[in-house]
C-alpha cells in the first residue's frame, strides 16, 4: 500500500474514532484512534489518544505528556485544549480544565469547547463575598437563595 493510501486510511479509522468518542464509547475510540496512528503516527492526534488512555487505562501523566506536547507544537490549534481539559477532569482538576478550556476558546470557536463549558458550568460570586465560597454561610445561603429564585 502506498502512503497516500495508507494516510487515507488512517484518516478515515481516526474520524470513526471520533465518532465512537462523541458516541461516548472511549474504549472503542481508543481502538480505532490507536489502529490510526500505527498506520500513520500524526501528531495531531496525540491529544485524542492522551484522552482516551487516561480515562480507559489510567494513565493521566502520560495523557497530559501528549497534549501538552502538542500545544508546545500548536499553541493556537483549540481542540489541543479540549483534550487537556478532558484529561484533567479524569484527573479530577476541574479548575484547571476549566482554564485549559477557556485557553481553547482563546483561539477560535470550537464546539466540543463550548459544550463542554456549559456542562461544567462556571460557579456564581460568593453571597457574601468577604468570606471564602466553601464558607457554610455562603453555602447554605447560596442553595436557598437559589430555591427561592433569588439566585
Amino acid at each position: 500500500m502506498d502512503h497516500h493510501a495508507e494516510s487515507l486510511k488512517a484518516q478515515q479509522e481516526y474520524q470513526r474514532g471520533l465518532q465512537e468518542l462523541e458516541a461516548g464509547n472511549v474504549l472503542a475510540a481508543l481502538a480505532r484512534v490507536e489502529a490510526a496512528l500505527k498506520l500513520w503516527d500524526n501528531p495531531d492526534w496525540h491529544p485524542c489518544l492522551g484522552y482516551c488512555i487516561a480515562k480507559e487505562r489510567g494513565h493521566v501523566t502520560r495523557g497530559l505528556e501528549l497534549c501538552q506536547a502538542a500545544i508546545g507544537r500548536q499553541p493556537e490549534q483549540p481542540e489541543h485544549y479540549y483534550y487537556l481539559a478532558r484529561v484533567l477532569l479524569v484527573a479530577k482538576r476541574k479548575p484547571e480544565a476549566i482554564q485549559a478550556l477557556r485557553q481553547g476558546v482563546s483561539h477560535g470557536e470550537h464546539r466540543l469547547i463550548k459544550q463542554l463549558l456549559d456542562e461544567l458550568g462556571s460557579r456564581k460570586t460568593p453571597l457574601l463575598p468577604w468570606l471564602h465560597r466553601d464558607n457554610p454561610c455562603n453555602k447554605y445561603l447560596g442553595i436557598l437563595f437559589s430555591r427561592i429564585g433569588l439566585r
